[in-house]
């Protein structure tokens, strides 16, 4: 038999107060003219009955909840497929834990309305919002902005002024063209890391375009493919380029989950990389290194930006002084095999060797 909580009534029995004054004392309800000893008297009587407040009962005496969602525009399968999420969500959690903050995930799939989060929000199941993967199409998050409801962007909307912590996808990109571009290739693909209504596909996109311009290489409209944030996607538009004959020396994948799947379509077809076709990825998801051959990609700090999303949505919700509201943090190009700097003498600068 489960043991009964003991309730509030009960507390104010043995305490010799009204059932109000202890829930005014219990959920600390500012603005009551209560004496120190009545206080205290509650307190002690709540001890000695081992009362714990109830999670639901609080939300509503305090209307908080103590929690934050955080939101990612990909649908169960894919998120909790997702090799980079997990480093992520740790700093999201930690950065919670440490000021007494729950977290509630919530995946949106592709055939989901993209606002379904909102019911979260209008319903006050969380006291503010996460959203990773920010849309282009997405008007409701301006709407729930303009409202006044703390809202922190895993990503970017240009043209708008809400809080978000980022990379610099483009500087990130460019770094990873520019490299293939110093080991001599010139005729180099990409497949993007999600559609273009994802506000870092198409930044990363833009990356590689500008690597290119500024070495004066015009790409051609066949060595740009799309990838779904998933290695099928990656594997699918590998296939397609081949089936496609383009003729590439080098493939940017501005995702490493995608870039698995383009390495296991260039195994199947008895292409080597990186001597039939070099490949850099983006994330440095933490089996980078372990896939053959090592991926040459661009680190991004996943649990830094887990914890800082975390850590600047709770200052807004509490309303504390806050300097910065956009807040980008920076990439690394880590060199492996994928790409074959490893076998020639010219590594290019600001990398690090794993």
């Amino acid at each position: 038999m489960p043991v009964e909580r003991p309730t509030q009534k009960q507390i104010a029995e043995a305490a010799g107060v009204s059932r109000t004054t202890v829930s005014f004392v219990l959920n600390d309800v500012p603005g009551v003219n209560l004496s120190p000893d009545t206080r205290q008297r509650v307190l002690e009587a709540a001890a000695r009955l081992n009362y714990y407040p109830d999670a639901t009962a609080r939300r509503l005496a305090s209307g908080e909840t103590r929690t934050i969602a955080l939101v990612l525009h990909q649908g169960p399968t894919q998120a909790y497929g997702d090799f980079f999420l997990p480093e992520m969500l740790q700093g999201v959690s930690q950065a919670a834990r440490q000021q007494g903050y729950h977290v509630l995930f919530y995946p949106i799939g592709p055939t989901e309305d993209p606002s379904a989060y909102v019911e979260l929000v209008r319903g006050r199941h969380a006291d503010g919002l996460i959203l990773s993967g920010p849309r282009l199409d997405d008007t409701p998050l301006l709407e729930l902005y303009e409202e006044g409801y703390p809202i922190v962007l895993q990503g970017q909307l240009p043209g708008t002024v809400l809080p978000y912590v980022d990379v610099d996808n483009v500087k990130g990109a460019r770094l990873a063209v520019e490299h293939l571009i110093s080991l001599d290739h010139r005729r180099i693909g990409i497949v993007t890391n999600a559609p273009l209504t994802y506000t870092a596909a198409r930044q990363r996109l833009d990356g590689y375009r500008q690597a290119l311009e500024r070495h004066g290489i015009v790409p051609e409209a066949t060595w740009v493919r799309y990838g779904h944030f998933d290695e099928r996607s990656g594997e699918q538009a590998v296939n397609e380029l081949l089936e496609d004959r383009v003729e590439l020396t080098a493939l940017f994948v501005a995702s490493d989950a995608v870039a698995y799947g383009a390495l296991r379509a260039l195994r199947r077809h008895s292409l080597k990389v990186p001597d039939d076709l070099a490949v850099v990825g983006f994330d440095d998801i933490s089996t980078s290194c372990y896939v053959f051959p090592s991926l040459t990609t661009v680190r991004l700090p996943a649990f830094g930006l887990g914890w800082a999303a975390a850590d600047l949505l709770i200052r807004l919700i509490n309303r504390q002084e806050v300097e910065e509201t956009q807040i980008v943090l920076d990439t690394e190009l880590v060199v492996r095999r994928s790409c074959g700097a490893l076998a020639s003498q010219g590594a290019v600068k600001h990398t690090s060797l794993v």
